[in-house]
């Protein structure tokens, strides 16, 4: 059991452990360390998102870094695929996001890539981790002749602005086209509407000025209350929601109906191929997508792989199986024609080009897959044993899986950023579906005592 990465990087409240500036100091360290050991000096890139935790946590790292030898570039606020995108540009060894994607102000992470642009393995995170909790470092440290600098990048927001455009393609045109951006107050804030809006769009941004706390408060791809209600009143083409990282998108559509993560990802496929682009028909999803994505894939002619839940884990059974095309039910969605990693502002430059290129509206377009009813309740626990461990709990799942047969299933699992239990029912009615999430949850709550 690892102690402080999950699924996601580490993730904690901002100012306690392990999300502290001491802790991150040393993470800074023992990066640096770990790439840069064998290859000489280490370069690593370090973006954030606009929380006020942020800055402390990014000089933190940065000092970190330095004290082992490394060199930090600052790119400043960027979501997450940027600073991906900008460590591969810039031929660094690393790149560190600090964020907590869609969660509160009040959290804060760390999310390290490789040089190549992907998250890193389960085996590198260990290995970073054994040196945080090792005493090796303080012995590491070299003299001060060897310390390393911090560099200002001034150009970071230039390159993935002119990065991201590239997945528009050039053969068509979104001139005028009216278009509602939210961008969640948080990492997309600048360079989301700057993006569209040099293609020739019709912007209309809401949530645009982060202060710190207002990240993710009552917007961007979690509530997208305001998104649906502003598409309607200005007679938007369509909505496009980023979360506080920018690696996730949810979409509106004309008449103010939203799309989940599985209907784009359905779209974006359908598309594809229309044009002559797609090189594989295999989507690759993870266990809490729609039941319909399943029934649409096969309606359809493409394949279907369920991974395990996170973005990292969909891409892993990707590279292995040959897709180029996957994401997850909440917006993550990857194209690795285009990118390492999943990257809300490309996938919605994609959605896009989607309903340019098959000259439909987009409510027509998610009409590709009917979704099915589900149901999702977080239940707050102490700890988080193995499910199978609580025969109680496996006993009523069964039961409640054998009443929905073929018209729905249940899927029930512990949170790897949060201390909750995460109780997921699909069913043929919204009646039946509630009902039987409630069931579960019941069940939850009383094997958990």
């Amino acid at each position: 059991m690892r102690k402080f990465f999950g699924t996601d990087g580490i993730r904690g409240e901002a100012n306690k452990p392990p999300i502290d500036v001491k802790t991150a100091m040393r993470v800074g360290q023992a990066i640096a360390h770990v790439f840069g050991k064998g290859e000489g000096r280490s370069r690593v890139v370090i973006g954030r998102d606009t929380r006020v935790s942020g800055s402390a946590l990014e000089s933190a790292l940065a000092a970190g870094i330095c004290s082992m030898g490394g060199d930090v570039y600052l790119a400043g606020v960027l979501p997450t695929p940027a600073v991906s995108f900008i460590a591969e540009n810039i031929n660094a060894d690393a790149g560190i996001v600090i964020s907590a994607s869609h969660n509160p102000f009040q959290d804060n992470g760390i999310k390290i890539f490789g040089g190549d642009g992907y998250k890193l393995p389960d085996e590198k995170e260990e290995e970073i981790e054994s040196f945080i909790l090792g005493d090796e470092l303080d012995s590491l440290l070299p003299d001060g002749r060897e310390i390393g600098r911090v560099h200002h990048m001034d150009d970071a927001s230039g390159r993935y602005v002119v990065f991201a455009k590239n997945a528009f393609p050039r053969n068509l045109s979104v001139k005028g086209l009216k278009l509602v951006l939210d961008v969640g107050n948080g990492a997309t804030y600048q360079v989301g509407p700057t993006a569209f809006s040099e293609l020739g769009a019709d912007i209309d941004t809401l949530h645009k000025s982060p202060d710190g706390f207002n990240i993710n408060l009552n917007c961007g791809s979690q509530h997208t209350e305001d998104l649906r209600a502003r598409v309607v009143e200005v007679g938007a083409a369509a909505g496009l929601a980023f979360d506080g990282d920018g690696d996730r998108l949810i979409a509106v559509d004309e008449t103010g109906q939203e799309l989940t993560g599985d209907q784009i990802l359905l779209i974006l496929a359908n598309a594809s191929r229309n044009a002559g682009t797609l090189r594989s028909d295999l989507l690759v999803t993870t266990v809490m997508s729609n039941i319909g994505l399943t029934v649409a894939c096969k309606e359809q002619g493409f394949g279907y792989h369920a991974s395990k839940v996170g973005d990292r884990y969909v891409l892993e059974d990707m590279k292995r199986l040959g897709s180029v095309m996957g994401g997850e039910e909440s917006g993550h969605i990857i194209l690795l024609d285009h990118h390492t990693t999943g990257d809300g502002i490309i996938a919605a430059m994609r959605l896009v080009a989607a309903m340019v290129q098959e000259a439909k509206p987009l409510s027509e377009l998610a009409g590709l897959m009917r979704v099915f009813p589900q149901k999702l309740i977080n239940v707050e626990v102490a700890s988080k044993p193995a499910v199978e461990s609580l025969p109680e709990l496996v006993k009523v799942i069964k039961e409640v899986e054998a009443e929905l047969g073929d018209e729905g299933r249940v899927l029930v699992r512990f949170s790897g950023t949060q201390n909750v239990c995460r109780v997921m029912v699909e069913g043929p009615s919204d009646e039946v579906t509630q009902k039987y999430c409630e069931t579960v949850v019941a069940a939850v709550k009383q094997a958990m005592g």
